[in-house]
């Protein structure tokens, strides 16, 4: 990792909840607990998690915009916890937030020349308005907007152009971090997809620190360098995405990010065994770091399992072991790959997503077909909790 930027170590945050129907504030009840995260300078950090999970907490309080009950933050090696408002103002500034609304940012009644010029000359980061103006135009040209838009009104711009220039907004003040929280949530799909790698490639011309909040699992593997996952206030993992992906820490980490086939079972007396699954005896490659006997669990991607209409040694999958019939009960054709809901005589579901990389139909398996499901030894992933 870079040289850190932002270090933030136990820190704990409460809230003062508001009790139903009454006014009073009941007691202050933590929303993190025990949060230690560094992050790099020019590194791109995902936070996920489920709603409620305090990941946009945990994003403000990054920032300086919540302060910690307990803990501190060091921002460029200056803690800000204890900071005053008047002396977190100019730090804030290299700290910019945008928000899951695009039109929260932006005032109906400006141009949005007046909306990315009016901030510059109030806090005098630039002396006047033809330099507004020059920086302005700089920074739309970065985000792909065209001059144009400095005349219109917010009401007249597509919901991607907004993003945009929400993303001006924040760019324009020229900071160090910045935060998204659900910066793409507004966007249908294909722009979100084109827009997660427009903010790669800014991130990378600028040498900003992102900080992306987001529910979008797929958005935080494919924009950020590590993510952080939540749950319940809590940081389970924070890893690059092909090690949260390929090997978690847990079974709810596992299961929170993708999809897995998931199969309890106990370690067993041969090297590289685990007993007693839904499936039988499973053979893994990876070092299983518990005790004979003791209760462990297998997961396997649904993109590792393979499918034959053959049984496993047929020269169609890979020997005998990990390999159990079944039958598909439901097939969902996505275009570029097919994913076959399946279930075991013994009543176990299995998930297996196929890439398409031919026709379809050409697969000769269909739903209420019996196949053999197999995996590799080495796509197994072996957790001890």
């Amino acid at each position: 990792m870079a040289e850190a930027l932002i270090d933030a170590r136990a820190v704990v945050v409460a809230y003062a909840a508001r009790r139903q129907f009454l006014s009073k504030t009941a007691p202050a009840r933590p929303v993190l607990h025990g949060v230690d995260l560094t992050i790099g300078r020019g590194e791109t950090v995902g936070i996920v998690g489920e709603s409620g999970s305090g990941k946009t907490t945990l994003g403000r309080a990054l920032i300086g915009l919540l302060r910690p009950v307990s803990g501190s933050i060091h921002v460029d090696g200056r803690e800000i916890t204890d900071l005053t408002e008047a002396a977190m103002r100019p730090l804030r500034r290299r700290m910019q937030m945008i928000f899951q609304d695009p039109m929260s940012s932006l005032n109906p009644r400006r141009t949005i020349g007046r909306t990315l010029t009016a901030p510059l000359l109030l806090h005098g980061l630039v002396d006047e308005h033809a330099a507004a103006r020059r920086r302005v135009e700089k920074i739309l040209e970065r985000v792909g907007l065209p001059a144009n838009v400095l005349e219109r009104y917010p009401h007249e711009l597509s919901g991607g152009q907004r993003q945009r220039v929400a993303l001006a907004r924040s760019l324009v003040k020229h900071p160090r971090v910045l935060l998204l929280d659900e910066p793409m949530a507004a966007l249908d799909k294909k722009l979100r997809g084109e827009t997660q790698f427009e903010l790669m490639a800014l991130q990378r011309q600028l040498g900003l620190t992102f900080i992306i909040v987001t529910h979008d699992q797929s958005e935080a593997m494919t924009v950020a360098d590590r993510i952080a996952v939540m749950d319940r206030g809590r940081l389970m993992q924070v890893a690059p995405p092909a090690e949260i992906y390929e090997h978690p820490n847990s079974r709810w980490v596992a299961d929170f990010i993708g999809t897995v086939n998931l199969f309890e079972g106990r370690v067993g007396d041969a090297e590289g065994t685990v007993e007693g699954t839904a499936l039988g005896r499973l053979q893994v490659n990876a070092k299983i770091d518990a005790e004979p006997h003791a209760t462990v669990w297998v997961a396997v991607r649904p993109e590792k399992i393979r499918l034959s209409q053959r049984p496993a040694g047929s020269g169609e999958a890979p020997g005998p072991n990990n390999s159990i019939a079944a039958t598909v009960v439901d097939v969902g054709y996505l275009g570029d790959l097919s994913i076959y809901k399946l279930q075991t005589e013994a009543g176990v579901p299995l998930r297996a997503a196929i890439a398409n990389t031919g026709s379809l139909t050409a697969r000769g398996i269909g739903w209420a077909d019996k196949v053999w499901v197999s995996f590799a030894p080495e796509a197994a992933i072996v957790l001890t909790r």
